[in-house]
Protein backbone atom coordinates (compact mmCIF):
# COMPACT_ATOMS: atom_id res chain seq x y z
CA UNK A 1 0.00 0.00 0.00
CA UNK A 2 2.59 2.42 0.89
CA UNK A 3 4.42 1.46 -2.30
CA UNK A 4 1.56 2.48 -4.35
CA UNK A 5 0.79 5.85 -2.66
CA UNK A 6 4.11 7.29 -4.15
CA UNK A 7 2.51 6.90 -7.82
CA UNK A 8 -0.93 8.82 -6.81
CA UNK A 9 -0.24 12.22 -8.05
CA UNK A 10 -2.55 14.68 -6.02
CA UNK A 11 -4.10 17.22 -7.79
CA UNK A 12 -2.40 20.04 -6.90
CA UNK A 13 0.82 18.29 -8.46
CA UNK A 14 -1.17 18.15 -11.56
CA UNK A 15 -2.12 21.40 -11.57
CA UNK A 16 1.41 22.98 -10.85
CA UNK A 17 2.44 20.48 -13.91
CA UNK A 18 -0.15 22.53 -15.94
CA UNK A 19 0.79 25.45 -14.93
CA UNK A 20 4.18 24.86 -15.99
CA UNK A 21 3.57 23.30 -19.26
CA UNK A 22 1.56 26.63 -20.39
CA UNK A 23 4.42 28.91 -19.35
CA UNK A 24 7.12 26.75 -21.33
CA UNK A 25 5.17 26.61 -24.33
CA UNK A 26 3.91 30.14 -24.62
CA UNK A 27 8.06 30.89 -24.35
CA UNK A 28 8.43 28.53 -26.82
CA UNK A 29 5.84 29.84 -29.30
CA UNK A 30 6.95 33.17 -28.20
CA UNK A 31 10.27 32.38 -29.34
CA UNK A 32 9.23 30.80 -32.57
CA UNK A 33 7.12 33.68 -33.55
CA UNK A 34 3.51 32.75 -35.14
CA UNK A 35 0.90 29.38 -34.04
CA UNK A 36 -2.42 28.48 -34.97
CA UNK A 37 -4.12 28.26 -31.01
CA UNK A 38 -7.22 25.35 -32.49
CA UNK A 39 -4.11 23.61 -34.39
CA UNK A 40 -1.43 21.23 -33.72
CA UNK A 41 0.94 23.73 -32.45
CA UNK A 42 -1.95 25.43 -30.01
CA UNK A 43 -2.93 22.20 -28.36
CA UNK A 44 -0.65 22.00 -25.18
CA UNK A 45 -2.01 25.15 -24.25
CA UNK A 46 -5.23 23.91 -24.56
CA UNK A 47 -4.99 20.55 -22.84
CA UNK A 48 -3.11 22.32 -19.94
CA UNK A 49 -6.04 24.99 -19.50
CA UNK A 50 -8.71 22.08 -19.78
CA UNK A 51 -6.64 19.79 -17.52
CA UNK A 52 -6.11 23.10 -14.95
CA UNK A 53 -9.71 24.33 -15.09
CA UNK A 54 -8.83 27.40 -13.37
CA UNK A 55 -11.44 29.04 -11.20
CA UNK A 56 -11.61 32.35 -12.80
CA UNK A 57 -12.73 29.80 -15.70
CA UNK A 58 -15.34 28.36 -14.43
CA UNK A 59 -16.89 25.46 -16.54
CA UNK A 60 -14.82 25.71 -19.22
CA UNK A 61 -14.46 21.71 -19.00
CA UNK A 62 -17.85 21.36 -19.36
CA UNK A 63 -20.07 21.37 -22.96
CA UNK A 64 -21.80 24.76 -21.65
CA UNK A 65 -20.40 27.78 -22.00
CA UNK A 66 -18.93 29.95 -19.56
CA UNK A 67 -20.22 33.22 -19.36
CA UNK A 68 -18.76 34.65 -16.42
CA UNK A 69 -15.34 33.50 -17.37
CA UNK A 70 -16.20 35.27 -21.01
CA UNK A 71 -17.38 38.69 -19.29
CA UNK A 72 -13.86 38.44 -17.11
CA UNK A 73 -11.65 37.99 -20.55
CA UNK A 74 -13.84 40.55 -22.77
CA UNK A 75 -13.28 43.24 -20.95
CA UNK A 76 -9.70 42.61 -20.87
CA UNK A 77 -9.01 42.68 -25.01
CA UNK A 78 -10.06 45.40 -27.34
CA UNK A 79 -13.21 45.13 -28.67
CA UNK A 80 -13.77 43.51 -32.10
CA UNK A 81 -11.16 40.71 -31.24
CA UNK A 82 -13.69 38.54 -31.52
CA UNK A 83 -14.13 39.00 -35.49
CA UNK A 84 -10.32 38.46 -36.41
CA UNK A 85 -8.78 35.69 -37.60
CA UNK A 86 -4.86 37.38 -37.33
CA UNK A 87 -4.24 38.43 -33.90
CA UNK A 88 -0.67 40.16 -33.60
CA UNK A 89 1.24 40.66 -30.47
CA UNK A 90 3.58 44.15 -30.99
CA UNK A 91 6.55 45.93 -29.30
CA UNK A 92 5.05 49.80 -29.79
CA UNK A 93 6.16 49.92 -32.73
CA UNK A 94 4.14 53.69 -33.90
CA UNK A 95 0.39 53.34 -34.40
CA UNK A 96 -0.13 55.75 -32.51
CA UNK A 97 1.35 58.19 -35.03
CA UNK A 98 -0.77 56.73 -37.40
CA UNK A 99 -4.81 56.80 -38.51
CA UNK A 100 -5.28 53.53 -36.71
CA UNK A 101 -7.92 54.21 -33.73
CA UNK A 102 -6.16 53.27 -30.61
CA UNK A 103 -8.52 51.11 -28.80
CA UNK A 104 -7.89 50.27 -25.11
CA UNK A 105 -9.49 47.11 -23.59
CA UNK A 106 -12.20 48.09 -20.55
CA UNK A 107 -10.32 46.57 -18.00
CA UNK A 108 -6.41 46.74 -19.26
CA UNK A 109 -4.49 49.27 -20.54
CA UNK A 110 -3.09 48.66 -23.36
CA UNK A 111 -3.26 49.61 -27.16
CA UNK A 112 -4.84 48.10 -29.38
CA UNK A 113 -5.34 48.39 -33.31
CA UNK A 114 -7.82 47.14 -36.09
CA UNK A 115 -5.80 46.93 -38.93
CA UNK A 116 -8.37 45.71 -41.47
CA UNK A 117 -11.50 43.34 -41.34
CA UNK A 118 -9.26 40.15 -40.04
CA UNK A 119 -6.37 41.73 -38.26
CA UNK A 120 -5.88 42.57 -34.75
CA UNK A 121 -2.53 44.43 -33.24
CA UNK A 122 -2.06 44.61 -29.58
CA UNK A 123 0.56 46.32 -28.40
CA UNK A 124 2.91 44.97 -25.36
CA UNK A 125 5.07 47.14 -23.80
CA UNK A 126 4.91 45.79 -19.92
CA UNK A 127 6.82 42.74 -20.51
CA UNK A 128 6.41 38.88 -20.52
CA UNK A 129 3.43 38.77 -17.91
CA UNK A 130 1.28 40.74 -20.34
CA UNK A 131 1.77 38.29 -23.25
CA UNK A 132 1.09 35.73 -20.67
CA UNK A 133 -2.41 37.02 -19.59
CA UNK A 134 -3.17 37.88 -23.54
CA UNK A 135 -1.85 34.24 -24.76
CA UNK A 136 -4.19 32.48 -22.01
CA UNK A 137 -6.95 34.65 -22.55
CA UNK A 138 -7.38 33.59 -25.97
CA UNK A 139 -6.59 30.36 -25.26
CA UNK A 140 -9.93 30.42 -23.07
CA UNK A 141 -11.97 32.43 -26.17
CA UNK A 142 -10.90 29.74 -28.49
CA UNK A 143 -12.05 26.78 -26.52
CA UNK A 144 -15.46 28.53 -26.06
CA UNK A 145 -15.41 29.35 -29.52
CA UNK A 146 -15.23 26.04 -30.45
CA UNK A 147 -17.64 24.69 -28.31
CA UNK A 148 -19.83 26.88 -30.33
CA UNK A 149 -18.72 25.53 -33.39
CA UNK A 150 -19.26 22.11 -32.46
CA UNK A 151 -22.44 22.67 -30.96
CA UNK A 152 -24.15 24.28 -34.47
CA UNK A 153 -22.72 22.10 -36.83
CA UNK A 154 -25.19 19.39 -38.01
CA UNK A 155 -22.65 17.70 -40.53
CA UNK A 156 -19.40 17.93 -42.22
CA UNK A 157 -20.21 20.21 -45.16
CA UNK A 158 -21.42 23.44 -43.01
CA UNK A 159 -25.31 22.34 -42.52
CA UNK A 160 -25.81 24.63 -39.20
CA UNK A 161 -28.92 24.11 -36.20
CA UNK A 162 -32.07 26.45 -36.53
CA UNK A 163 -30.81 28.18 -33.46
CA UNK A 164 -27.54 29.29 -35.59
CA UNK A 165 -29.31 30.19 -38.67
CA UNK A 166 -31.62 32.58 -36.75
CA UNK A 167 -29.30 34.23 -34.52
CA UNK A 168 -26.93 35.01 -37.79
CA UNK A 169 -29.74 36.95 -39.27
CA UNK A 170 -30.41 38.44 -36.08
CA UNK A 171 -27.15 39.37 -35.73
CA UNK A 172 -26.72 40.69 -39.12
CA UNK A 173 -29.64 42.38 -39.33
CA UNK A 174 -27.64 45.32 -37.92
CA UNK A 175 -31.01 47.00 -36.62
CA UNK A 176 -32.13 48.63 -33.37
CA UNK A 177 -33.60 45.85 -31.88
CA UNK A 178 -37.26 45.21 -29.89
CA UNK A 179 -37.63 43.93 -26.76
CA UNK A 180 -39.58 41.46 -28.21
CA UNK A 181 -36.81 40.91 -30.97
CA UNK A 182 -33.77 41.02 -28.54
CA UNK A 183 -35.45 38.40 -26.00
CA UNK A 184 -35.97 35.52 -29.03
CA UNK A 185 -32.44 36.49 -30.17
CA UNK A 186 -31.46 35.39 -26.38
CA UNK A 187 -33.50 32.36 -26.71
CA UNK A 188 -31.98 31.10 -29.70
CA UNK A 189 -28.35 31.94 -28.18
CA UNK A 190 -28.90 30.11 -25.01
CA UNK A 191 -30.31 26.46 -27.24
CA UNK A 192 -26.49 27.25 -28.85
CA UNK A 193 -24.62 28.05 -25.15
CA UNK A 194 -26.29 25.23 -23.30
CA UNK A 195 -27.30 27.83 -21.01
CA UNK A 196 -30.81 29.22 -19.87
CA UNK A 197 -33.09 32.49 -20.87
CA UNK A 198 -32.40 33.33 -17.32
CA UNK A 199 -28.94 32.89 -17.07
CA UNK A 200 -27.77 35.02 -20.22
CA UNK A 201 -30.39 38.02 -19.56
CA UNK A 202 -28.50 38.44 -16.64
CA UNK A 203 -25.32 39.22 -17.89
CA UNK A 204 -26.39 40.28 -21.31
CA UNK A 205 -26.05 44.03 -20.33
CA UNK A 206 -22.54 43.76 -18.72
CA UNK A 207 -21.45 42.87 -22.26
CA UNK A 208 -22.99 46.04 -24.20
CA UNK A 209 -21.38 49.10 -24.89
CA UNK A 210 -22.89 52.57 -26.48
CA UNK A 211 -22.32 52.03 -29.44
CA UNK A 212 -23.24 48.08 -29.37
CA UNK A 213 -26.16 47.49 -27.04
CA UNK A 214 -26.37 44.26 -28.94
CA UNK A 215 -22.50 42.91 -28.06
CA UNK A 216 -23.26 39.47 -26.15
CA UNK A 217 -25.02 38.19 -29.33
CA UNK A 218 -22.68 39.77 -31.59
CA UNK A 219 -19.28 38.06 -29.57
CA UNK A 220 -21.11 34.84 -29.76
CA UNK A 221 -21.85 35.18 -32.99
CA UNK A 222 -18.64 35.57 -34.23
CA UNK A 223 -16.46 33.34 -32.06
CA UNK A 224 -18.98 30.21 -33.61
CA UNK A 225 -18.92 31.53 -37.03
CA UNK A 226 -14.43 31.58 -37.10
CA UNK A 227 -15.00 28.16 -35.24
CA UNK A 228 -17.38 27.04 -37.93
CA UNK A 229 -14.48 28.35 -40.55
CA UNK A 230 -11.95 26.45 -38.73
CA UNK A 231 -13.61 22.93 -38.56
CA UNK A 232 -15.15 22.74 -42.30
CA UNK A 233 -12.55 24.69 -44.12
CA UNK A 234 -9.53 24.15 -41.85
CA UNK A 235 -8.82 27.92 -41.83
CA UNK A 236 -7.13 28.41 -38.44
CA UNK A 237 -6.68 31.63 -36.83
CA UNK A 238 -3.54 32.32 -36.38
CA UNK A 239 -1.31 34.67 -33.28
CA UNK A 240 1.65 36.14 -34.17
CA UNK A 241 4.36 37.40 -32.75
CA UNK A 242 6.49 40.98 -33.96
CA UNK A 243 10.40 40.98 -35.08
CA UNK A 244 10.80 43.86 -32.84
CA UNK A 245 8.49 42.52 -29.93
CA UNK A 246 10.72 39.21 -29.98
CA UNK A 247 13.88 41.53 -30.09
CA UNK A 248 12.86 44.04 -27.39
CA UNK A 249 11.48 41.68 -24.41
CA UNK A 250 13.30 41.42 -21.37
CA UNK A 251 15.57 44.56 -22.38
CA UNK A 252 13.71 47.32 -19.98
CA UNK A 253 13.50 49.22 -23.16
CA UNK A 254 10.31 51.07 -21.71
CA UNK A 255 11.08 51.13 -17.67
CA UNK A 256 14.62 52.36 -18.25
CA UNK A 257 12.61 55.58 -20.42
CA UNK A 258 10.06 55.78 -17.65
CA UNK A 259 12.43 56.19 -14.83
CA UNK A 260 15.01 58.46 -16.73
CA UNK A 261 11.87 60.75 -17.21
CA UNK A 262 11.48 60.71 -13.17
CA UNK A 263 15.10 61.23 -12.33
CA UNK A 264 15.27 63.96 -14.78
CA UNK A 265 12.33 65.27 -13.35
CA UNK A 266 13.69 65.18 -9.99
CA UNK A 267 16.98 66.68 -11.18
CA UNK A 268 15.41 69.56 -12.92
CA UNK A 269 13.27 70.50 -9.60
CA UNK A 270 16.20 70.18 -7.41
CA UNK A 271 14.88 67.26 -5.18
CA UNK A 272 17.25 64.48 -6.43
CA UNK A 273 19.48 64.59 -3.32
CA UNK A 274 16.39 64.81 -0.81
CA UNK A 275 15.09 61.51 0.80
CA UNK A 276 13.14 59.95 -1.49
CA UNK A 277 10.01 57.81 -0.34
CA UNK A 278 8.71 55.07 -3.55
CA UNK A 279 5.14 54.01 -2.84
CA UNK A 280 3.32 51.57 -5.56
CA UNK A 281 -0.15 52.58 -5.47
CA UNK A 282 -2.80 53.71 -6.82
CA UNK A 283 -3.10 57.31 -8.33
CA UNK A 284 -5.60 58.79 -5.77
CA UNK A 285 -5.11 57.91 -2.30
CA UNK A 286 -2.46 59.30 -1.17
CA UNK A 287 -3.33 62.91 -2.95
CA UNK A 288 -6.54 62.50 -1.38
CA UNK A 289 -5.45 61.33 1.93
CA UNK A 290 -3.14 64.81 2.24
CA UNK A 291 -5.44 67.10 0.40
CA UNK A 292 -9.29 66.02 0.34
CA UNK A 293 -10.17 67.85 3.48
CA UNK A 294 -8.77 71.01 2.78
CA UNK A 295 -9.60 71.01 -0.92
CA UNK A 296 -13.03 70.28 0.16
CA UNK A 297 -13.51 72.22 3.68
CA UNK A 298 -14.52 69.27 5.77
CA UNK A 299 -11.12 69.64 8.35
CA UNK A 300 -13.92 69.74 11.02
CA UNK A 301 -17.11 68.39 9.78
CA UNK A 302 -19.18 65.21 11.21
CA UNK A 303 -18.91 63.30 8.26
CA UNK A 304 -17.13 60.32 8.41
CA UNK A 305 -13.57 60.68 6.67
CA UNK A 306 -14.23 57.42 4.25
CA UNK A 307 -17.48 58.66 3.23
CA UNK A 308 -15.81 61.34 1.87
CA UNK A 309 -12.98 58.81 -0.23
CA UNK A 310 -15.82 56.65 -0.96
CA UNK A 311 -17.65 59.43 -2.92
CA UNK A 312 -14.51 60.87 -4.47
CA UNK A 313 -14.27 57.09 -6.12
CA UNK A 314 -17.75 57.57 -7.64
CA UNK A 315 -17.58 58.27 -11.42
CA UNK A 316 -19.87 60.79 -11.63
CA UNK A 317 -17.77 62.95 -9.27
CA UNK A 318 -15.38 64.73 -11.28
CA UNK A 319 -16.06 68.49 -9.57
CA UNK A 320 -14.87 67.32 -6.60
CA UNK A 321 -11.35 65.29 -7.61
CA UNK A 322 -10.68 68.40 -9.63
CA UNK A 323 -10.54 70.66 -6.32
CA UNK A 324 -8.41 67.99 -4.60
CA UNK A 325 -6.17 67.92 -7.44
CA UNK A 326 -5.88 71.45 -7.73
CA UNK A 327 -4.95 72.02 -4.13
CA UNK A 328 -2.23 69.15 -4.54
CA UNK A 329 -0.84 70.67 -7.37
CA UNK A 330 -0.86 74.03 -5.30
CA UNK A 331 1.12 72.72 -2.65
CA UNK A 332 4.13 70.11 -3.79
CA UNK A 333 2.67 68.11 -6.16
CA UNK A 334 3.89 67.25 -9.44
CA UNK A 335 2.30 64.94 -12.00
CA UNK A 336 4.38 62.84 -14.53
CA UNK A 337 2.00 61.49 -17.29
CA UNK A 338 3.52 58.54 -18.89
CA UNK A 339 4.83 58.42 -21.99
CA UNK A 340 7.11 55.94 -21.93
CA UNK A 341 4.74 52.98 -22.88
CA UNK A 342 4.88 51.70 -19.60
CA UNK A 343 1.68 52.64 -18.97
CA UNK A 344 2.65 54.48 -14.99
CA UNK A 345 1.97 57.49 -14.52
CA UNK A 346 3.78 59.11 -11.40
CA UNK A 347 2.79 61.54 -8.92
CA UNK A 348 5.92 63.77 -6.87
CA UNK A 349 4.94 65.27 -3.66
CA UNK A 350 7.61 67.98 -2.17
CA UNK A 351 6.77 67.84 1.61
CA UNK A 352 9.13 71.23 1.88
CA UNK A 353 5.93 72.36 0.19
CA UNK A 354 2.75 71.11 2.42
CA UNK A 355 1.44 73.52 5.52
CA UNK A 356 1.16 70.85 8.27
CA UNK A 357 -2.10 72.14 9.47
CA UNK A 358 -3.89 71.54 6.61
CA UNK A 359 -3.40 67.84 5.88
CA UNK A 360 -5.41 65.20 6.56
CA UNK A 361 -2.76 63.52 8.40
CA UNK A 362 -0.90 64.36 11.80
CA UNK A 363 2.63 64.78 10.48
CA UNK A 364 6.04 65.90 12.19
CA UNK A 365 6.59 69.51 11.44
CA UNK A 366 10.21 68.54 12.08
CA UNK A 367 10.93 65.74 9.85
CA UNK A 368 9.02 68.45 6.85
CA UNK A 369 11.36 71.30 7.75
CA UNK A 370 14.65 69.90 8.31
CA UNK A 371 14.71 66.88 5.45
CA UNK A 372 11.93 67.66 3.57
CA UNK A 373 11.35 64.10 2.05
CA UNK A 374 9.80 63.94 -1.62
CA UNK A 375 7.27 61.13 -1.95
CA UNK A 376 7.12 59.48 -5.44
CA UNK A 377 3.72 57.54 -6.08
CA UNK A 378 3.71 55.40 -9.21
CA UNK A 379 0.69 53.54 -10.26
CA UNK A 380 0.68 50.02 -10.08
CA UNK A 381 2.78 47.50 -12.34
CA UNK A 382 2.00 44.18 -14.04
CA UNK A 383 3.43 40.85 -12.71
CA UNK A 384 7.14 40.64 -14.25
CA UNK A 385 7.04 44.49 -14.93
CA UNK A 386 7.08 45.52 -11.53
CA UNK A 387 11.26 44.10 -11.87
CA UNK A 388 11.91 46.08 -14.78
CA UNK A 389 10.33 49.29 -13.20
CA UNK A 390 11.90 49.31 -9.74
CA UNK A 391 15.28 47.79 -11.49
CA UNK A 392 15.87 50.57 -13.52
CA UNK A 393 14.10 53.25 -11.02
CA UNK A 394 16.84 52.43 -8.14
CA UNK A 395 19.70 52.86 -10.67
CA UNK A 396 21.83 56.11 -10.60
CA UNK A 397 21.12 59.22 -12.47
CA UNK A 398 23.53 59.94 -14.65
CA UNK A 399 24.59 63.62 -15.29
CA UNK A 400 27.48 64.50 -17.83
CA UNK A 401 29.96 62.57 -16.30
CA UNK A 402 28.55 61.97 -12.50
CA UNK A 403 26.44 59.48 -10.81
CA UNK A 404 24.11 60.44 -8.83
CA UNK A 405 22.48 58.01 -6.52
CA UNK A 406 19.19 58.98 -5.01
CA UNK A 407 18.81 58.93 -0.88
CA UNK A 408 16.09 56.04 -1.28
CA UNK A 409 14.40 56.03 2.20
CA UNK A 410 11.94 53.14 1.71
CA UNK A 411 9.59 51.78 -0.99
CA UNK A 412 5.97 51.03 -0.21
CA UNK A 413 4.26 48.07 -1.81
CA UNK A 414 0.01 48.39 -1.48
CA UNK A 415 -2.39 46.55 -3.99
CA UNK A 416 -5.04 44.41 -4.82
CA UNK A 417 -4.00 40.28 -4.20
CA UNK A 418 -6.42 37.19 -3.28
CA UNK A 419 -6.68 36.33 0.19
CA UNK A 420 -7.34 32.64 1.33
CA UNK A 421 -8.38 33.02 4.63
CA UNK A 422 -11.50 36.22 4.96
CA UNK A 423 -12.77 38.03 2.23
CA UNK A 424 -12.73 40.53 0.08
CA UNK A 425 -12.24 44.02 1.55
CA UNK A 426 -9.69 42.29 4.38
CA UNK A 427 -6.10 42.87 4.86
CA UNK A 428 -2.73 41.13 4.23
CA UNK A 429 0.65 41.82 5.77
CA UNK A 430 2.83 39.79 4.08
CA UNK A 431 6.33 38.50 5.75
CA UNK A 432 7.80 36.67 2.78
CA UNK A 433 7.12 36.17 -0.87
CA UNK A 434 7.39 33.00 -2.65
CA UNK A 435 7.61 32.58 -6.32
CA UNK A 436 4.83 30.19 -7.21
CA UNK A 437 6.26 27.06 -9.00
CA UNK A 438 9.81 27.48 -7.13
CA UNK A 439 10.77 27.63 -3.83
CA UNK A 440 12.39 31.19 -4.56
CA UNK A 441 11.81 33.02 -1.78
CA UNK A 442 12.30 36.52 -0.43
CA UNK A 443 11.88 36.97 3.44
CA UNK A 444 11.96 40.72 4.18
CA UNK A 445 11.20 43.04 7.47
CA UNK A 446 8.14 44.43 6.96
CA UNK A 447 7.77 48.03 8.42
CA UNK A 448 4.12 47.58 8.90
CA UNK A 449 2.63 45.72 11.21
CA UNK A 450 -0.22 43.75 11.79
CA UNK A 451 -1.07 45.99 15.26
CA UNK A 452 -0.85 49.43 12.71
CA UNK A 453 -3.97 48.51 11.00
CA UNK A 454 -6.14 46.63 13.86
CA UNK A 455 -8.86 47.95 15.50
CA UNK A 456 -10.35 49.81 12.74
CA UNK A 457 -13.29 47.75 11.27
CA UNK A 458 -11.12 45.77 8.60
CA UNK A 459 -9.50 42.48 9.48
CA UNK A 460 -5.92 41.48 8.96
CA UNK A 461 -4.08 39.11 8.67
CA UNK A 462 0.16 38.03 8.52
CA UNK A 463 1.80 35.75 6.51
CA UNK A 464 3.59 34.93 3.53
CA UNK A 465 2.11 35.31 0.10
CA UNK A 466 2.80 33.66 -3.15
CA UNK A 467 3.37 35.85 -6.37
CA UNK A 468 1.71 33.89 -9.20
CA UNK A 469 2.69 33.96 -12.31
CA UNK A 470 -0.78 35.08 -13.14
CA UNK A 471 -3.66 34.97 -11.27
CA UNK A 472 -6.13 33.80 -14.66
CA UNK A 473 -4.25 30.33 -13.64
CA UNK A 474 -5.10 29.53 -10.13
CA UNK A 475 -7.46 26.84 -9.37
CA UNK A 476 -8.74 25.60 -6.01
CA UNK A 477 -6.42 22.77 -5.65
CA UNK A 478 -3.15 24.57 -5.96
CA UNK A 479 -4.60 27.47 -3.61
CA UNK A 480 -5.64 24.63 -0.75
CA UNK A 481 -1.75 23.88 -1.68
CA UNK A 482 -0.66 27.12 -0.43
CA UNK A 483 -3.00 27.65 2.02
CA UNK A 484 -2.33 24.28 4.06
CA UNK A 485 1.33 23.36 2.90
CA UNK A 486 4.03 24.88 5.73
CA UNK A 487 4.21 28.08 3.93
CA UNK A 488 1.44 29.16 5.04
CA UNK A 489 0.51 30.96 2.62
CA UNK A 490 -2.25 34.21 3.45
CA UNK A 491 -2.63 35.24 -0.40
CA UNK A 492 -1.62 35.60 -3.58
CA UNK A 493 -1.18 38.33 -5.61
CA UNK A 494 1.60 39.43 -9.11
CA UNK A 495 4.20 41.39 -8.17
CA UNK A 496 5.82 41.08 -4.32
CA UNK A 497 8.46 38.89 -5.39
CA UNK A 498 9.56 41.01 -8.63
CA UNK A 499 9.52 44.50 -6.75
CA UNK A 500 11.54 42.65 -4.04
CA UNK A 501 13.89 41.02 -5.99
CA UNK A 502 14.67 44.44 -7.74
CA UNK A 503 15.31 46.21 -4.02
CA UNK A 504 17.40 43.85 -3.20
CA UNK A 505 19.36 43.64 -5.79
CA UNK A 506 19.81 47.36 -5.48
CA UNK A 507 20.45 47.77 -2.13
CA UNK A 508 22.58 44.62 -1.38
CA UNK A 509 24.07 43.64 -4.40
CA UNK A 510 24.61 47.20 -6.35
CA UNK A 511 24.66 49.05 -3.57
CA UNK A 512 23.13 51.79 -5.74
CA UNK A 513 20.87 52.75 -2.62
CA UNK A 514 21.17 52.01 0.98
CA UNK A 515 21.57 48.92 2.20
CA UNK A 516 19.06 50.05 5.19
CA UNK A 517 16.28 51.02 2.62
CA UNK A 518 12.92 50.38 4.86
CA UNK A 519 10.19 48.62 2.68
CA UNK A 520 6.54 48.11 3.66
CA UNK A 521 4.09 45.67 1.74
CA UNK A 522 0.53 45.35 2.48
CA UNK A 523 -2.19 44.20 0.47
CA UNK A 524 -6.22 44.50 0.46
CA UNK A 525 -8.28 41.49 -0.89
CA UNK A 526 -10.15 41.90 -4.36
CA UNK A 527 -11.97 38.81 -3.79
CA UNK A 528 -11.48 35.13 -2.20
CA UNK A 529 -10.32 32.12 -4.88
CA UNK A 530 -11.27 29.55 -2.53
CA UNK A 531 -14.94 30.65 -1.84
CA UNK A 532 -17.11 29.82 -5.68
CA UNK A 533 -18.74 33.11 -6.34
CA UNK A 534 -16.17 35.27 -4.87
CA UNK A 535 -13.39 35.20 -7.19
CA UNK A 536 -12.57 37.92 -9.84
CA UNK A 537 -14.76 36.98 -12.52
CA UNK A 538 -17.88 37.56 -10.00
CA UNK A 539 -17.07 41.38 -10.49
CA UNK A 540 -14.95 43.82 -8.79
CA UNK A 541 -14.65 45.19 -5.08
CA UNK A 542 -17.15 48.04 -5.79
CA UNK A 543 -16.93 50.64 -2.71
CA UNK A 544 -15.88 47.33 0.27
CA UNK A 545 -12.16 48.71 -1.38
CA UNK A 546 -12.06 52.01 -0.38
CA UNK A 547 -11.47 51.48 3.68
CA UNK A 548 -8.65 49.29 3.63
CA UNK A 549 -7.09 50.72 0.62
CA UNK A 550 -6.91 54.74 2.69
CA UNK A 551 -6.77 52.52 5.91
CA UNK A 552 -2.96 51.07 4.21
CA UNK A 553 -2.47 54.48 2.63
CA UNK A 554 -2.80 56.76 6.04
CA UNK A 555 -0.18 54.29 7.51
CA UNK A 556 2.39 54.21 5.00
CA UNK A 557 2.20 58.11 5.18
CA UNK A 558 2.21 58.52 9.02
CA UNK A 559 5.38 56.41 9.44
CA UNK A 560 6.73 58.20 6.42
CA UNK A 561 6.65 61.79 8.15
CA UNK A 562 6.53 61.14 11.48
Amino acid sequence: MAHKKLHTRTRAQESSNAIERLYITMRHLFNRGFYKPMGISGETLREALLLLRPEIYGSVGEEKAELQGLLYVIDRLPQGIEECTFINLTSDEGYSNSHFQSIVPKKRRRNCYRIDNEQMNIEITRGRSEIYDILTHLTFIFIESHKIGQRVLIDEDGATTRDWVKLEKAVLSKKKFTREEREVAITHAANILGRTFNEIHLIYNEFATNSQPERFLHIVYWLGKLAIEELINKEKRTITFSPVLRERIGHHIHGEVWADTIKETLFKEGLLNRPLHIISANMHSVMNTFFAQSALKVKNSKKDIFDIYESLSQSDNETSRHKVSKEAMQNGMIYIKDTSGANIDVQLFDSAKFDASKLGIEVSETIINDEKPVILVMDYAFGEQAYETIDELLKPYKVEDEEIHMNVGSVSIMGKAGILEGGKGDIMIPSAHIFEGTADNYPFQNELKKEDLEGQGVSVYEGSMITVLGTSLQNKDILKFFYNSTWKVIGLEMEGAHYQKAIQAASKVRGSISENVKVRYAYYASDNPLETGATLASGGLGTSGVKPTYLITKTILEQILN
